[in-house]
């Protein structure tokens, strides 16, 4: 099977280095891809949400599976565009098509289906400039602190949690009346703010059937002890320590099948991924927001995991038969720590050298910001770099793994967190 994979980032070159090992696998190509796919597969220098490249390029490489890594090309309905092609109809494809990846694209969609389907979320409201006063008028009158949320894709930074109400205020007019998001805050959803642990359990689904996936906690702040600006991720481990087996029941009891017999009951034939972003407050699951592919830097600590093949995993859900298929799954811990470009998440510089990557050992070394420079040495092409992966039988020893090889990795001001996974070592005890 010839199989091609949308996506630039960690989550994809861990994708194409798990599908690389399957016998399954005939071909495999990435597009664009970066440094580390380029090792294990072929990289295709096409944008992700270039769909008539795409196209030809299934084509001319006799594509039968395309994986789609990020959201975008889904929300701008990828999926949509295969099917209505008739010289692609007939190929498989992972991912939900643009009416099933509302759940990610719109806040307000995803809200209103987590109310109407009696998934446990908080509570929220949602306004337009048309409804600015009103919306003011409501944000006077609520609990602080509290959680403004831009619709649309905000590449992860549409979120503002604001803990007084002239910051609130000052945000919600940012975001309605001068489109600090742009297009993504022509409506605000705004949300009664959950005080728990967070943590985001992964779904795959063929429409019909589903397997839950490991879960993770990723680590979303700068800084050190969860302080500074929010990024797309600095780290993440897997499994999580307060998601015992109690809670993950309830999880697929209150949020899990209420959200695809939901899809089902609005008509959404679903195929692919859902990520389920929760907050565990006293046991009890909570839905902050859903995505419609697997998270980055999660999937780095949750494909190590998986011990099945996942060429064939792919093919399953493809083809409706998720049911038939038993995944593997390891208990060893995974930890991954992120190591990122000097500035990120503001503004930083490209084509740094890196070095140090080849003495790396005992590992899962994932490319996610890289490419080549003229003379072919790996160099930086984004805020994050790689994400180093450390597996072990316990936690400690998952966390040292992935911290002694961010260490080893040299580029001009690289930066990484060094207290990834050490929470959960306290929460242990």
């Amino acid at each position: 099977m010839n199989i091609l994979i949308l996506g630039s980032g960690g989550r994809e070159h861990a994708f194409a280095w798990k599908i690389s090992q399957s016998p399954l696998c005939d071909s495999l190509f990435v597009a664009p891809g970066n440094a580390g796919t380029a090792g294990v597969a072929t990289n295709l220098p096409i944008s992700y949400n270039d769909f008539n490249a795409i196209a030809e390029a299934v084509i001319a490489h006799k594509i039968e599976l395309v994986i789609v890594g990020p959201e975008e090309p889904l929300v701008n309905g990828i999926v949509d565009y295969f099917e209505v092609n008739e010289n692609l109809s007939h190929i498989k494809i992972i991912g939900p098509n643009k009416a099933g990846a509302q759940l990610e694209g719109s806040k307000d969609f995803s809200k209103a289906f987590m109310q109407k389907y009696g998934i446990p979320t908080a509570s929220s409201k949602t306004f337009t400039a048309e409804t600015l006063e009103i919306g003011l008028e409501y944000l006077e009158a609520h609990s602080l602190p509290i959680v403004l949320k831009a619709d649309g894709l905000a590449a992860g930074k549409g979120v503002i949690i604001a803990e007084k109400l002239p910051e609130a205020e000052t945000a919600f007019r940012e975001m309605l009346l001068d489109k600090k998001f742009g297009d993504a805050g022509s409506k605000v959803v705004v949300e009664q703010f959950l005080k728990g642990i967070e943590l985001s359990v992964f779904v795959l689904t063929d429409g019909e059937h589903y397997k839950i996936l490991p879960e993770a906690k990723d680590y979303k702040r700068i800084g050190e002890n969860d302080t500074g600006l929010n990024t797309g991720g600095m780290g993440a481990v897997s499994p999580v320590t307060f998601a015992d087996a109690n809670f993950l029941r309830k999880v697929e009891e209150k949020v899990v099948k209420p959200t695809l017999h939901g899809l089902k009951e609005e008509g959404i034939k679903y195929v692919g991924f859902i990520f389920i972003g929760l907050m565990n407050i006293k046991g009890e699951p909570y839905v902050i927001e859903y995505n419609v592919r697997m998270g980055d830097p999660e999937t780095e600590v949750v494909i190590p995991r998986i011990q099945s093949d996942l060429a064939m995993l792919m093919a399953s859900t493809a083809k409706g038969t998720l049911n038939d298929f038993e995944i593997q799954i390891s208990p060893q811990v995974a930890v991954t720590t992120v190591v990122v470009s000097g500035g990120y998440p503001g503004d930083y510089e490209k084509g740094k050298v890196i070095s140090g990557s080849e003495k790396v050992e005992d590992v899962y070394l994932y490319h996610a910001g890289t490419t080549f420079n003229d003379n072919s040495e790996i160099v930086t092409n984004g805020g994050r770099v790689m994400a180093l992966t450390g597996l072990a039988n316990s936690l400690e020893n998952a966390v040292h793994k992935s911290q002694r090889a961010a260490q080893v990795v040299q580029y001009e001001g690289k930066y990484f967190r060094h207290d990834i996974g050490v929470d959960l070592i306290r929460y242990n005890d």
